[in-house]
C-alpha cells in the first residue's frame, strides 16, 4: 500500500459534557496539528498516490471551516462532544467528500482510503481511518 501525508493545523474552542472530561467540561481551546494520509494499492498513471498540492489545498480548505471557531456555537456540532476522535472523523469525511467531488483530481478517484490524525501534543493524538 502506498501513501502520502500532508499536514496543517487548526485552532478551535469547545467544551465537553460528562464527568469523564473533568475540567475540560469548561470552555477551553485546542490547537491540533492535523495529518491527512491518503492510501492506494497501486500508483496512478503519473506514479503518484494523489496530487500533493491538491491534497494540501483541500486539507487547508476543510480546516478553514473549523479554524478560530467555538464549536459549541456551530449548529452542526450542537449537542455533540467534539472530541479529538470525533473531529478526526469529521475531517476525514470531508476529505472523502472532496475526493468524490473530484477536487483532488481524477487520479484521486483510485484512492483506497484516508487516515486523519489530530495531534493534541507531542504525547497524544487520535486518528480516524476510512475506506473510499
Amino acid at each position: 500500500m502506498f501513501s502520502i501525508t500532508v499536514r496543517d493545523h487548526v485552532m478551535i474552542a469547545h467544551s465537553f459534557r460528562g464527568e469523564v472530561f473533568g475540567p475540560a467540561q469548561r470552555l477551553h481551546g485546542a490547537t491540533f496539528v492535523v495529518d491527512a494520509t491518503f492510501r492506494r494499492a497501486e500508483l496512478d498513471e503519473d506514479n503518484i498516490v494523489v496530487d500533493i498540492g491538491k491534497a494540501t489545498e483541500e486539507l487547508g480548505a476543510v480546516l478553514s471551516d473549523l479554524n478560530y471557531r467555538n464549536l459549541d456555537d456551530e449548529p452542526e456540532f450542537k449537542g455533540i462532544n467534539t472530541s479529538t476522535e470525533y473531529l478526526a472523523k469529521v475531517v476525514a469525511d470531508r476529505l472523502a467528500d472532496a475526493v468524490h467531488a473530484g477536487r483532488l483530481g481524477e487520479g484521486a478517484r483510485g484512492l483506497d482510503g484516508i487516515t486523519v490524525s489530530l495531534h493534541e501534543s507531542h504525547l497524544a493524538w487520535a486518528s480516524y481511518e476510512r475506506a473510499l
